[in-house]
């Protein structure tokens, strides 16, 4: 997938790594012009891909900010308050931890749906207004296979935090599209990642493998490459679709 992003700005929260840091690589490599690298709390992931950024031509700046708490999404969002953003990726989000029912603290609760949830609804308010102003702009949100099959073990929360950015997805797009901007998410499926390094086990993944039509996990690439044909003019007439990328793991 081309994409022509010359004298574009875009920013990527969660870009230390895997999907965040290849979509941003990616965007990099069809000619953006500036990139905004957000990295939660490892930095030298969120270095190596302003590196690879920067060989491709793209201007990079990194910031850093705990999007898990209210304070990190309240610093976050007062350092791009105002920035002129074309656009924006809503990457940053994780499990945390798998707890299940009996486990569940309100604590873990607050963080889960602080990073997956929150952080993308107020990022997307700070930088909208420039968006609507210049009536052209994307944003894309990060939801996952989990938002339709509730998730494994322990990841309840998880999966009713990206059943919320589906939805939320679908409510932003309509207040958008009629001011210029196109919103739309991106579903993963069980891609082959550090999120699965932290959170899953070889018994896992390879029950996953064999439930899958295409007979193996995803990759980083192509989840960016759909995030790259969501802002591309082959997707211009597309507003508040959640695209399912899992290898026919599920088919709606």
């Amino acid at each position: 997938m081309t994409v022509d992003l010359k004298g574009k700005t875009a920013l990527v929260t969660g870009a230390s790594r895997g999907i965040g840091a290849s979509t941003a690589v990616a965007l990099a490599n069809n000619g953006l012009s500036r990139l905004i690298v957000h990295y939660g709390g490892y930095k030298q992931g969120a270095e190596e891909t302003a590196e690879a950024a920067r060989k491709a031509g793209a201007e990079v700046e990194i910031i850093g900010a705990d999007l898990g708490t209210e304070a990190g999404i309240n610093e976050f969002v007062a350092a791009i308050q105002g920035r002129h953003v074309d656009i924006l990726v809503n990457n940053a989000g994780s499990l945390v931890k798998r707890a299940k029912l009996a486990e569940y603290t309100p604590e873990l609760w607050d963080t889960v749906m602080n990073l997956n949830v929150k952080s993308v609804y107020f990022i997307s308010q700070a930088l909208a207004p420039q968006m609507i102003a210049n009536k052209s702009g994307h944003i894309i949100l990060l939801s996952s296979i989990a938002a339709r099959n509730g998730g494994g073990p322990g990841a309840t929360v998880y999966a009713a935090a990206k059943a919320a950015v589906a939805a939320m997805t679908k409510g932003l797009a309509k207040e958008m599209a009629p001011l210029g901007v196109r919103v739309n998410a991106v579903s993963p499926g069980t891609v082959d990642n550090h999120f699965h390094e932290t959170f899953s086990n070889k018994q896992i993944l390879d029950g996953v493998v064999a439930m899958t039509p295409a007979g193996r996990l995803g990759t980083n690439d192509e989840i960016a490459d759909t995030i790259l044909f969501l802002i591309s003019d082959a997707a211009r007439y597309m507003y508040g679709q959640t695209l399912e990328i899992n290898g026919g793991m599920l088919m709606v």
